[in-house]
């Protein structure tokens, strides 16, 4: 795993949307393997971000955390 990649998942206080939306367009990136998409394929990387920022925070929401 990429040692840059930042700890969304904090017990004491959610991720914001922000922070959803950054880690997901740092996945695209790399999945994509592009750091910018092209013309022709900006719209799947928008669409890409999109989706899996809303997943993320789906499953964010979802996380119990034993304390």
């Amino acid at each position: 795993m990429c040692r840059s990649i930042k700890l969304l998942r904090r017990p004491e206080e959610p991720a914001t949307h922000e922070e959803a939306a950054a880690a997901a367009l740092q996945y695209v990136r790399k999945i994509g393997g592009f750091r910018a998409p092209s013309k022709a394929n900006a719209a799947a990387y928008d669409l890409a971000v999109k989706e899996i920022t809303e997943a993320s925070e789906r499953l964010l929401a979802a996380l119990t955390v034993k304390r």
